[in-house]
């Protein structure tokens, strides 16, 4: 090779170094340019790679009174999301994901092929479903794991505890009421994906710590149990539109058990109506029928009347104005305690006019009737007490044997409770501490006083009357137990249609008591809406009471009340029998 063609060849490696390390120092000035004068293209780089969604942290668990779970949350689910300008092939993706979950076709369709840049498909897909659709490999298509609630007692405790909804928001029941304790704080999770698209991962930091409170309920499972499963029968067996029972500790307030029949599930809420939610022993006023008259005849004895005070009752039928109001049976003179154990309108009716309206009014409002009981659920009503001052006469009557009046089922309990108590009114309760993630308590509550109502002289009357109602040939004998002392009272009410009138054929079947009468440690409410077979207190409600009080009883290991026994003794060489109680 000649040097002239050499030279050459050098000068063209030359010329061709120098344009390369042109090109190239303009390359890299270019890099240092955007790396570190333009932020916004790292800002529009991480847009693009990750999207930061706020979630929830774990929501703390609902217990029983002895610690038996009620509420859990589980992390078996994922939620399914998508990155529309990274799938490739919308309308097939579209109907492979609509037909597994269940979801219209058109519609994900829209949605895959819009300018957004993250939407959700659909939030918390089973485990089955999931990993059908991760078999796919769709581009584009990410699972995000994600937090469900999930009650393992199906419906037992419904209506009480509630559901919460997609979020992990509480939306009924003690999940409602308590939702800021029990719900988890937030945190953000980072969604990601590689330069090609080819799945989605995720940056889980939902530690403890990020953790709600727990709850700890004063309901014992067994015995809601047991009052459920009481109070459905009654309700299939008189074909009854619906039921509820409830079960008190009258000493402290707590509430043991609050059942509803017909139940529901939350673990499936959306597949049940409305109206099943509710927790209507909180929410529903009714008129309480002749169970009233125990208060009525409470405020007789504050006034000065005596349990053998007697009084006329009309044979049947007593006019005042232009109404007529009578009793199922006529009678003659009763006492005041006949007049409870037959529950006899007319006889309740003289006990008030002999009072007056204002002592009548003043002792309804202690016992609490009018107003709320401040129990920590939600949707609490107060039900309806007119003034007295607005009371005609036949209103003072109707009021004095239940008619004319509202009121929650709880009220009705705390205030037999009341008597039970002694006299002494406790604010109901369902909570009975909140602790922390680990177990450690946060806050605790217990009995609370309210007032007392009527005096410790007159309660105990009031028990003896009680209990005069389920003896033979009283209104709840029915309610009896063999080996146990039971206070109780009947009631029957007429409801009223959407017209404000008596509607015909439509009552209310109750009763409400304690057991046992010595030291009471169970009050039971039971009421039935619209029983058809048979529609007085005594025959529908009574037997539920007996069922719920006998079985509880027996759970709780309260022994009956002795029998009188002889004990045989030799005293100075003689036999002799001594009675021992």
């Amino acid at each position: 090779m000649k040097a002239i063609e050499r030279k050459r060849i050098r000068m063209r490696i030359v010329v061709v170094g120098f344009f390369f390390m042109i090109f190239f120092s303009v390359i890299g000035l270019k890099v240092i340019y955007l790396q570190a004068f333009c932020p916004w293209l790292h800002e529009r780089a991480v847009d693009e790679r990750e999207k930061s969604l706020i979630f929830h942290g774990k929501r703390g668990t609902i217990y029983d009174t002895n610690g038996r779970e009620m509420a859990v949350t589980s992390a078996d689910v994922e939620s399914i999301a998508a990155h529309p300008p990274y799938i490739r092939n919308a309308g097939d993706t579209s109907e492979i994901l609509a037909k597994t979950l269940g979801i219209d076709v058109k519609e994900l369709n829209t949605k895959l092929t819009s300018d957004k840049s993250f939407i959700w498909i659909k939030r918390q897909v089973g485990p089955r479903k999931t990993e059908a659709l991760k078999a796919f490999k769709f581009k584009g298509i990410g699972f995000i794991p994600e937090h469900s609630r999930f009650y393992p007692n199906g419906m037992l405790a419904g209506q009480i505890i509630g559901f919460t909804g997609i979020d992990d928001r509480g939306l009924e029941g003690i999940e409602f009421y308590y939702d800021t304790r029990l719900k988890g704080r937030d945190y953000k999770l980072k969604v990601l994906k590689d330069g090609y698209d080819r799945k989605f991962d995720t940056q889980v930091n939902a530690d403890q710590k990020y953790s709600g409170n727990n709850i700890i309920l004063t309901i014992d499972k067994t015995i809601q149990f047991i009052t459920e499963s009481a109070l459905e029968e009654a309700v299939t067996d008189f074909s009854a539109k619906s039921g509820i029972a409830a079960v008190m500790d009258p000493g402290t307030g707590a509430i043991l058990a609050l059942a509803h029949a017909p139940l529901f599930n939350p673990n499936f809420f959306g597949k049940f109506d409305r109206e099943l939610w509710r927790n209507k022993a909180i929410t529903d006023p009714f008129e309480p029928g002749s169970t009233m008259k125990i208060f009525s005849a409470a405020a007789a004895m504050e006034f000065g009347c005596k349990p053998d005070t007697i009084f006329f009752c009309e044979k049947g039928a007593y006019q005042i104005g232009d109404d007529v109001v009578h009793d199922s049976r006529a009678h003659g003179w009763l006492s005041l305690g006949k007049i409870i154990k037959y529950s006899s309108n007319i006889g309740i009716i003289k006990v008030s006019e002999m009072i007056g309206s204002r002592m009548l009014y003043k002792t309804l409002r202690d016992f609490g009737f009018g107003e709320k009981t401040g129990i920590d659920c939600p949707g609490e009503t107060a039900g309806a007490l007119s003034s007295y001052r607005r009371w005609s006469k036949i209103d003072a009557g109707a009021i004095s044997f239940g008619h004319g009046i509202s009121v929650s089922c709880m009220q009705l309990l705390t205030a037999v409770s009341a008597i039970a108590n002694g006299g002494m009114r406790m604010k109901p309760y369902i909570v009975q501490a909140i602790t922390d993630p680990n177990g450690h308590p946060v806050e605790s509550f217990g009995p609370s006083k309210i007032r007392r109502v009527i005096s410790v002289k007159t309660a105990k009357s009031l028990k003896k009357m009680m209990r005069s109602v389920v003896e033979k040939k009283g209104t709840g004998e029915k309610a009896a137990l063999k080996d146990y002392s039971v206070c109780g009272k009947t009631g029957t009410a007429q409801k009223i249609n959407g017209k404000g009138e008596y509607a015909e054929g439509k009552y209310i079947a109750s009763f409400i008591g304690f057991v046992p009468e010595e030291n009471p440690q169970l009050a039971i409410l039971v009421v039935v809406d619209e029983p058809l077979k048979n529609h007085y207190g005594g025959t529908v409600a009574a037997p539920v009471f007996r069922k719920i009080a006998y079985e509880t009883l027996n759970y709780m290991n309260i022994p009956p009340r002795r029998k009188a026994s002889s004990l045989t003794a030799v005293i100075s060489g003689q036999w002799s029998v001594v009675s021992r109680n």
